[in-house]
């Protein structure tokens, strides 16, 4: 009996730890509609660059407005992981067929407890979908950024990124945009002054710091 009772219990824990890091993709019902039916007027002479991912996307409301030379489409859907992105794949990137893509996620994976191997794993799922549907897309990841609000998290974000970094660097038509690195001051620590008041999402000051190595990708 008492036997039949740890392994009950160990079944239990095992099935918790599952639901706890399941994410529900329907949960963004209402943004990607939203997303879907916004309409936009650009010159067909300017090349589609499709920005997709979490909040640090989804907030940066001006992203046009950095690259000009450009038309941008800003696809990010608040508090995503990448299985989200995943599940999304077909109105959020198929779609719209981008010659660039940036793709931003992996931050509110680690900080929701998914270890960086599993979530290079869907990374790899996601360029796989890509390079079988849209061969000719440039594919630019964007490193998870450090923040005030998840410093505790340091050290998993940076093997994610290191993980990241080094299968980027092994594909020929993948690449990696370092964010992270222009986040920091001299002595390693992350500038305060560039994010709102949660310490997690960023102003205008840090999406000058992203532009400043995402424009290095254009």
């Amino acid at each position: 009996m008492n036997n039949r009772r740890f392994y009950f219990v160990l079944l239990f824990l095992f099935f918790g730890i599952l639901v706890s890091n399941a994410q529900d993709p329907t949960r963004f019902k209402e943004q990607i509609e939203k997303l879907n039916t916004k309409e936009y007027n650009f010159n067909p002479d300017k090349k589609l660059v499709v920005f997709a991912g979490s909040s640090s996307i989804r907030m940066w409301k001006d992203v046009q407005d950095y690259f000009p030379e450009y038309n941008v489409i800003n696809n990010g859907f608040g508090g995503s992981h990448f299985s989200d992105l995943l599940f999304y794949y077909d109105e959020l990137i198929l779609k719209h067929k981008p010659e660039i893509l940036f793709i931003y996620e992996g931050d509110n994976d680690i900080a929701g407890n998914k270890k960086p191997s599993k979530i290079k794993r869907e990374a790899k799922k996601l360029v796989k979908m890509i390079q079988e549907d849209l061969p000719q897309t440039k594919v630019v990841f964007i490193s998870p950024k450090p923040s005030i609000a998840r410093k505790h998290l340091k050290a998993k974000y940076e093997k994610l990124n290191r993980k990241l970094s080094r299968y980027c660097n092994r594909k020929s038509y993948l690449e990696f945009a370092d964010v992270w690195n222009n986040m920091l001051d001299n002595d390693g620590n992350v500038y305060e002054d560039i994010f709102i008041d949660d310490g997690l999402h960023m102003n205008k000051r840090g999406y000058d710091l992203w532009a400043e190595v995402i424009a290095d990708y254009l």
